[in-house]
């Protein structure tokens, strides 16, 4: 694979572009492998990547049955922080953030990471104390946070409205360190890295069945033929539930959509991140002006990819109180996600009851801020049957009633 770099971008210039190599090959797949990843969505690419790069295995292939980084990967707001409360919580999204700064560089592949800033409105005094309770616990775990008063938010973001119609704004958790990158271009760079590696990324690839013998997982059928493995991964998000089923077992989860829209593209006036949870809504602004909105998640169980009306008037309404000026914006684009709920809204990392099958899924609405430590620990979970990353996130913590409680940490849990 040649590197990227500013000489080979003159050079494909006085090239007219002729020389520029796939980004990743597309092979047919083999009979065997040693490994099988289901998904090349972010966290499934980054598993696969991290196989080969902290452990040498290689022999793997991740398997997608739409396009590469199609379902949530590329339908996310792409905010990226670590500010939990809970200890495991912390650990694993304060990896993920360290790792995204430093990621370009890893994988030769500009993923435009930001480090912004995020800020989480305090707009009721209860959430001020919450806020300021979850700045203490961060403190503790090494995760630089603050809570800021108003005049600071304000001096953050000028265009912000303190004094709303309903809610006026207490204060914030500030996370300087926190921030955005490119979506498409983190799927992108870890493809590009795990085909250098010699792993096949097969697309257009629907698994049909999972194949075990003796409680041993043994390959799976796909749309492409039936391949065989040692060992199996699982990483679908939204659709958790229906690979588990074909597994034999079911999961504590439940999936729903999530929807965003981007406005038309407008002038710089916002160079930070903005959750406000209490009237539920979320605002950035991307490199190409447009301004990035997020709101809830569907209050019944679908698998849809598209927005409902309804979310998309209350989060408008909500965050043009809190940024008047945003009300003469058109809307551009709306979409939606699949999205995998857990009770304590924190993900699954786990063993499966079929032995040689992983499961990394349950991320909820706050997936893409994980990916480089979910991949991290995924990896070490799957080469060595144990990782200090993961050892909270798994599937026996139901049975047993140890929750990882993030329903208020997490707001409204992007």
């Amino acid at each position: 694979m040649k590197r990227y770099s500013a000489f080979a971008v003159a050079r494909e210039a006085l090239r007219y572009q002729t020389g520029w190599e796939r980004a990743w090959r597309k092979p047919e797949p083999k009979k065997k492998y040693d490994v099988i990843i289901v998904g090349a969505g972010g966290h499934g690419l980054a598993t696969a990547y991290y196989l080969g790069k902290n452990f040498g295995i290689t022999n793997v292939a991740v398997i997608e049955k739409g396009w590469l980084g199609g379902g949530n990967t590329g339908r996310n707001t792409t905010i990226i922080r670590s500010n939990y409360l809970q200890d495991p919580s912390a650990a694993i999204y304060e990896k993920a953030r360290s790792l995204y700064e430093t990621l370009s560089q890893d994988l030769n592949y500009n993923i435009m990471f930001s480090p912004r800033g995020v800020m989480m409105l305090a707009q009721t005094e209860h959430e001020v104390r919450g806020y300021q309770r979850t700045a203490h616990a961060n403190n503790l775990q090494g995760v630089e946070t603050k809570f800021i008063g108003p005049s600071e938010v304000k001096r953050l973001c000028p265009i912000i409205e303190l004094k709303g119609p309903r809610y006026p704004v207490l204060g914030a958790l500030w996370q300087s360190r926190a921030g955005t990158a490119r979506h498409d271009a983190v799927a992108w760079g870890y493809a590009r890295a795990c085909s250098d590696m010699g792993m096949d990324i097969i697309q257009q690839c629907a698994v049909t069945a999972i194949r075990q013998e003796g409680g041993k997982v043994q390959g799976v059928t796909t749309t492409k033929g039936e391949i065989d493995c040692d060992k199996l991964g699982i990483v679908v998000a939204g659709h958790s539930g229906v690979l588990a089923e074909m597994a034999g077992f079911r999961l504590p989860i439940e999936s729903v959509a999530l929807q965003a829209l981007v406005s038309e593209p407008i002038k710089p006036c916002m160079d930070v991140v903005v959750m406000a949870n209490t009237v539920h809504g979320y605002m950035s602004q991307s490199d190409k002006g447009e301004m990035v909105i997020g709101g809830g998640a569907d209050g019944y169980n679908n698998y849809t990819q598209r927005g409902s009306f309804h979310h998309v008037e209350e989060t408008v309404r909500a965050l043009v109180e809190t940024f008047p000026m945003i009300s003469r914006l058109k809307m551009l684009r709306w979409w939606g996600g699949i999205v995998d709920m857990t009770g304590d809204r924190s993900p699954i990392l786990s063993k499966t009851p079929l032995d040689g099958c992983f499961i990394n899924c349950g991320w909820g609405t706050g997936g893409f801020k994980a990916i480089p430590g979910s991949g991290w620990g995924m990896a070490e979970l799957i080469a060595k049957g144990h990782s200090p990353l993961t050892a909270e996130f798994g599937l026996d913590r139901f049975r047993e009633g140890r929750f990882i409680d993030e329903s208020v940490a997490a707001g409204v849990a992007h």
